[in-house]
C-alpha cells in the first residue's frame, strides 16, 4: 500500500501541480491550503510535505506542533531559495529534507522518495529496538549486559523443550524468576508451576510433602494427601536449594527423573507423573559431590542444561535499568512522593558491591523510597546496608594459629560444636551460622560420630 502524502502549501497553483505528479506516481493525497488545515489531516499522513510561508502560522510552527503531539511523521518543507536559512532551522526542528523553489518534479521525486525510504529504516529500527526489548525482558526479568543476553537467549533455547534445567548462582540474583520465566514461555505455560523450597522443609516431612502419603501412613494422616509432583502433574516442578536434600530423598528424586513414577508414604502402588524438573542451588554442588553429601547419578540427572547466573557485582551495566524499573513498580506500590531516580542516585548504587544481589538492590530501593523527601531519589537518599561485617582473620605471614593443644581437626569440631548450642540444637540453623548446607553439616556430624 502507497504512503498516503499531505501536500500543505498555500499557492493553490502549485498545490494542485504536485498533487497531480504524486498521484501519478501512485500516492495516495490529500491537499491543505494552510498549516491549521494540515494540521487536522496529518494524524493518518505517513508523510507531509509543507512550504514554510503559508497565512497564519507557517511551516516552522507546524513541524513544531507535530513534534509537541510525539508524531512521527516525516516532514518535508519548501522553501523559496532564499531563506535557505529557515530551511536549516526547520532541518534542526526536526524536517527530514528540504525543498528549495523553484524545483523540478524529478528532483520532487527524488526527495520523496529518499524520506520515504529513510522514515521506512526508522520504522524498521524501532520495531527492531522494541522486539529486542522484549527479547532482554522476560516477565519481571530486567537485564542488558552480555551475561544476561546469553541468560535470555538461553530460556529461549532450552524453554520450549522438557530438559532438566539446574540453575547456580549465589542467593538473591533472581533463580526464582528465571525458573518462572522457562516454565511461561514453555509449552506448559498452562500447567501448574509448583515451586519447593528444600531448605524450608523439615527432613522427617520431607517426603511426605514432596510424594504425598495414603491415610493411616503415620499418626495423624486421617486422610490421603496428594504430594508437591502430584499436584504438578503435566506442569512444572522447581525445586529451589536442591543441595539442602537429605540423601535419602535423593533417591528418590533420581527415580523421578529417570523413571517418571512414585509411590506416596504408606503405599505399594506405582504413580507414573509427567512433570519437568527445574532445580536450583547457591552452593557448589560438585564440592557436595566430592563430600558424599550429593549423589553423583542425581547430580548429572539434574545438570543436563546448567545455568550459571552471575552476581550483580559482575554485570553493574545492569544497575541502572533494574533501579528505574524498581522505581518505577515501587513508587506506585508504595505510592511514595519519589517517583524516579538521578543520574547521582545511579552513581552511588554502581558504587556498592551488593553482597545480596538484585534482592538486596530492591530492598535498599524501597526504603530509599519511603524516606526520601523530594520528587527523585538522589545520592543523599540512597540508603545503603553499612553494617559492619564480622573480619576474617588473616592466614598469610603465619600470623593464624592454632589455639594451644588443638589440631585442625578438633578446632573444626570445637567450632561446630559451639554452633549447635548457639542454635539450640537446631542443625539447619546451625550450617546457616557456619556457612554450610545442611547436607554439608550433616557429612561432617557423621565423621565427628554424633548422630545427624
Amino acid at each position: 500500500m502507497s504512503a498516503r502524502i499531505l501536500v500543505v502549501e498555500d499557492e493553490e497553483k502549485l498545490r494542485r501541480v504536485i498533487e497531480l505528479q504524486l498521484r501519478g506516481s501512485g500516492f495516495d493525497v490529500e491537499a491543505a491550503g494552510s498549516a491549521e488545515e494540515g494540521l487536522r489531516r496529518a494524524d493518518n499522513a505517513g508523510l507531509i510535505l509543507t512550504d514554510l510561508r503559508l497565512p497564519g502560522i507557517d511551516g516552522l510552527e507546524l513541524l513544531n506542533r507535530l513534534r509537541a503531539q510525539n508524531s512521527n511523521v516525516p516532514v518535508i518543507v519548501m522553501t523559496a531559495f532564499g531563506s535557505i536559512e529557515t530551511a536549516v532551522q526547520a532541518m534542526k526542528a526536526g524536517a527530514v529534507d528540504f525543498l528549495p523553489k523553484p524545483f523540478s518534479l524529478d528532483h520532487l521525486m527524488a526527495v520523496v522518495t529518499r524520506a520515504l525510504e529513510v522514515s521506512k529504516l526508522r520504522d524498521e529500527n524501532r520495531q527492531l529496538r522494541q522486539e529486542l526489548d522484549h527479547r532482554y525482558q522476560f516477565d519481571n526479568i530486567v537485564g542488558r549486559s552480555p551475561a544476561m543476553r546469553e541468560i535470555f537467549a538461553t530460556i529461549e533455547r532450552v524453554a520450549p523443550t522438557r530438559a532438566t534445567v539446574l540453575l547456580a548462582g549465589e542467593s538473591g540474583v533472581g533463580k526464582d524468576l528465571i525458573a518462572r520465566a522457562i516454565h511461561h514461555h514453555s509449552p506448559r505455560r498452562d500447567k501448574p508451576f509448583v515451586k519447593i523450597n528444600c531448605t524450608a522443609l523439615p527432613e522427617n516431612l520431607m517426603e511426605s510433602e514432596l510424594f504425598g502419603y495414603e491415610k493411616g501412613a503415620f499418626t495423624g494422616a486421617n486422610t490421603t494427601k496428594p504430594g508437591k509432583f502430584e499436584q504438578a502433574d503435566t506442569g512444572t516442578v522447581f525445586l529451589d536449594e536442591i543441595g539442602d536434600v537429605p540423601a535419602s530423598i535423593q533417591v528418590k528424586l533420581l527415580r523421578i527423573l529417570q523413571e517418571r513414577e512414585f509411590e506416596r508414604l504408606g503405599s505399594n502402588k506405582t504413580r507414573h507423573i509427567d512433570v519437568r524438573v527445574l532445580a536450583a542451588t547457591n552452593v557448589d554442588l560438585r564440592a557436595a559431590l566430592e563430600q558424599g553429601t550429593f549423589r553423583e547419578d542425581l547430580y548429572y540427572r539434574l545438570n543436563v542444561m546448567p545455568m550459571n547466573i552471575p552476581p550483580l557485582r559482575e554485570r553493574k551495566e545492569d544497575i541502572p535499568y533494574l533501579a528505574e524499573s524498581f522505581v518505577r513498580r515501587l513508587s506506585k506500590d508504595l505510592g511514595t512522593q519519589a517517583q524516579s531516580i538521578a543520574e547521582d542516585g545511579i552513581a552511588r548504587l554502581m558504587e556498592y558491591h551488593w553482597p545480596g544481589n538484585v534482592r538486596e538492590l530492591e530492598n535498599v530501593l524501597e526504603r530509599s523510597l519511603v524516606l526520601a523527601s523530594g520528587p527523585v531519589l538522589h545520592a543523599a537518599d540512597i540508603h545503603l546496608d553499612t553494617a559492619p561485617r564480622a573480619p576474617r582473620e588473616p592466614v598469610a605471614g603465619g600470623s593464624f594459629n592454632l589455639p594451644e593443644g588443638m589440631t585442625l581437626d578438633s578446632y573444626e569440631q570445637a567450632i561446630i560444636r559451639e554452633a549447635l548450642n548457639k542454635a539450640g540444637g537446631n542443625k539447619s540453623q546451625a550450617a546457616r551460622l557456619l556457612g554450610l548446607t545442611r547436607n554439608a553439616l550433616r557429612y561432617r556430624l557423621t565423621q565427628m560420630g554424633i548422630e545427624a
